[in-house]
């Protein structure tokens, strides 16, 4: 039988979505691209073949339900525990547990829900008991592994990505759930459809919004409730999108957003912009990432654009909303609609990586502070240049670099807005170079 170490007492009234777990995967919904025939994981189930895993997903997608169906399959005793509950205490339980059955010969699946939470260190206690077989070890997580797991627990699990359902995976399962309500219950299928469409993927959203629905039904005759356009208006008034608060879902989200104003796209930058705020995110986290994006992608093609958005950041500070998130969509298309440069970015990246590669070089004598008189007897300062004493206040063929990377070119403008000015300029400073016939070192 499977084991819940935080399973309540009260074993009496179940939710919807409790009372319609799968138990095997002719009932399991979605994830076709995992399960389908031929999929390396539906083999493995079929198999019984038993290996380490992590179901990485977003939340109602079927990832507990998954991992019971693939101990149940291969009759392997079933252990979860919470990464949001457990403890060391917890953990050291299900693994004594987990050496009684290996005593007696029977597997033992290992599922922690939510397996990010836990920290380097805990993560680390289950290593030397999936390398000697003790567990089977299944974590869940709705965060990206590769940046929340260790690596050495990584390398020991293979990463299945579940997704999202589709409508017509979601309407299966409304389906199933209308008729374990019971039939004095009815629903259309356009009700339905508005049901999975608010649940956004989400499989136990669906359910718990059927359920609710269900409780406000009213009786249209003959003892039948309805689920009616009315009765769903009540349930999903106050329904949000899904958009999961430092989860995938929110990186994804702002990512969109970033490359839809990198892409000129001023429509789809506003719409990201408001899908974000609808699902709860902070508008002063967007203002802060609007910055970076005037820096990254505008640059010295439009310097304006990051006044604008520091404007703009300022206004969601002491206004708030909605004249803040108004300044904010101002900024968003004003930077999509601008002229784009990542110059300045890829000439700080390309800078940074010389710093980090490179020894410490010396400052060149003819740049260095020389507040006294001893360091002006040991040649500081000397022979340097002063701009503004020169012909267009330009040192024509002078050195700013340490000698070994004297030749190093890291801005590079682009032929697009200011960068067109400036970019003419830099060529003509250099043609200044090229014809002093000045070169120090």
């Amino acid at each position: 039988m499977p084991s819940d170490l935080f399973a309540s007492a009260d074993a009496g009234y179940q939710p919807l979505a409790a009372r319609l777990r799968p138990t095997g995967l002719d009932d399991y919904a979605g994830q076709s691209h995992l399960l389908g025939a031929g999929k390396p994981l539906r083999q493995a189930i079929d198999r019984k073949q038993l290996h380490s895993m992590v179901f990485w997903g977003p939340p109602g997608v079927g990832k507990t339900t998954l991992a019971r169906i693939v101990a149940g399959n291969a009759d392997a005793h079933f252990i979860q525990i919470s990464a949001v509950l457990s403890g060391v205490k917890e953990i050291r339980e299900a693994i004594a547990l987990a050496r009684q059955n290996k005593g007696s010969g029977r597997d033992t699946v290992l599922f922690v829900d939510e397996v990010h939470r836990f920290n380097k260190s805990q993560q680390d206690a289950f290593l030397p008991h999936v390398e000697d077989g003790t567990i089977i070890f299944i974590g869940a997580t709705t965060e990206n592994p590769s940046f929340e797991l260790n690596n050495a627990l990584l390398s020991r699990a293979r990463v299945y990505k579940l997704r999202g359902l589709e409508p017509e995976d979601l309407l299966e399962v409304l389906h199933r759930g209308l008729a374990e309500l019971g039939q004095g219950l009815a629903a259309s299928d356009h009700c339905l459809s508005l049901i999975a469409d608010a649940a956004d993927g989400d499989a136990r959203r669906a359910l718990n919004l059927l359920e609710l629905a269900a409780d406000l039904a009213g009786e249209t005759g003959a003892q039948v409730r309805e689920i009616t356009g009315q009765t769903l208006e009540e349930v999903l008034q106050a329904s949000l999108r899904r958009f999961d608060k430092g989860g995938d879902l929110f990186y994804d989200q702002i990512s969109a957003l970033h490359k839809a104003v990198r892409g000129s796209a001023p429509d789809a930058a506003l719409y990201w912009f408001c899908r974000m705020l609808d699902g709860g995110c902070d508008p002063l986290y967007i203002a802060r990432r609007v910055v970076r994006m005037a820096s990254e992608d505008i640059g010295n093609a439009d310097p304006r654009a990051l006044t604008l958005c520091l404007d703009a950041w300022q206004v969601q500070e002491r206004l708030g909303s909605p004249e803040g998130e108004l300044a904010i969509a101002q900024a968003i298309t004003y930077l999509a609609s601008a002229p784009k440069s990542n110059a300045v970015y890829t000439a700080y990246k390309a800078a940074r990586a010389d710093v980090e590669a490179s020894p410490s070089h010396e400052v060149p004598l003819h740049l260095r502070n020389a507040p006294t008189q001893l360091m002006k007897q040991e040649g500081h300062g000397a022979e340097y240049r002063y701009a503004h004493d020169e012909p267009e206040a330009y040192a024509a063929g002078e050195n700013y670099f340490p000698e070994p990377l004297k030749e190093r070119r890291y801005y590079e403008p682009v032929d697009r807005g200011l960068e067109q000015k400036i970019r003419a300029k830099l060529d003509y400073l250099r043609t200044l170079d090229r014809d002093s016939g000045i070169r120090r070192y």
